[in-house]
């Protein structure tokens, strides 16, 4: 008999490069043997030299793609990216109180490594209001923390740790500041799961090829939370992940290219 295998839904863009978005993933999904479905919210024309061109899908498709695995897939994690425009946020967040999907890991996609906008400025207020308060988990970078708390420029370890409180103060259950836009040679990550803090900390990897890395970060969290590990533990399982990733990257493509899937 085959193993169990749980089931994960990813609700998030296209990227046509394969480094990023439901692309990354599914393959993340794979490599962690989680079955994996997904929901498209958005089509990018991209490389890994960047963005050339993006075209919102309508929210009632969005809805329905959601309700489509929901109702016959149903999984055991969800996590969303980028979710493009306020309407599609407020679909999706309709969908998940639909169906009571709960165990939410929420990456506030906003801008693409190339500096593509992939979420619109009205749609940070609904996300903040609609996805926040229903995530187990939500995984910012600094800028993206830094937009989602208001504004402002988040540095250094203490700032971080503020940051990571604060998003726990407007409902998410737990949060996951990225440290990957700060300066120096050690990067580091802070957890705090509404009690407790963890910092995770890794040597800074000399290379341009790190494209779709949050999206990879997100998405194998989603599958350790979908075999019901702990949250810690995921973070911890997903981090080391995402450093072997990126230091085994295949090389490929002219810009930012995309990690190790494999790894």
């Amino acid at each position: 008999m085959a193993p169990h295998r749980p089931t994960a839904l990813t609700i998030a863009g296209s990227d046509s490069g394969g480094g990023a978005g439901i692309q990354a993933d599914l393959k993340t999904f794979h490599h962690f043997g989680v079955y994996g479905t997904s929901a498209l919210t958005l089509v990018t024309a991209q490389n890994t030299r960047g963005v050339r061109r993006i075209e919102l899908l309508p929210p009632s498709l969005v809805a329905a793609q959601i309700d489509a695995v929901a109702e016959d897939l149903p999984p055991a994690a969800v996590k969303t990216g980028a979710l493009g425009a306020a309407a599609i946020v407020e679909a999706v967040a309709a969908a998940l109180a639909r169906h009571e999907l709960t165990r939410l890991v929420v990456d506030p996609v906003m801008i693409a490594k190339g500096g593509d906008a992939l979420l619109e400025p009205d749609a940070v207020d609904a996300l903040r209001r609609l996805l926040l308060p229903r995530a187990a988990l939500v995984t910012p970078n600094l800028p993206e923390a830094a937009a989602l708390l208001g504004g402002g420029v988040l540095e250094d370890e203490r700032e971080m740790r503020e940051a990571a409180r604060a998003l726990c103060d407007l409902g998410a259950r737990a949060a996951l500041v990225k440290g990957g836009h700060a300066a120096g040679s050690e990067l580091v990550d802070v957890l705090f799961d509404g009690s407790e803090l963890l910092m995770l900390r890794a040597p800074r990897i000399a290379t341009r090829h790190t494209h779709g890395t949050g999206c990879t970060y997100s998405a194998a969290i989603a599958a350790r939370v979908a075999y019901g590990d702990r949250l810690a533990d995921a973070v911890r399982v997903a981090h080391a992940f995402v450093q072997r990733a990126i230091a085994s990257a295949p090389g490929l493509g002219q810009g930012r290219g995309p990690l190790d899937h494999w790894a």
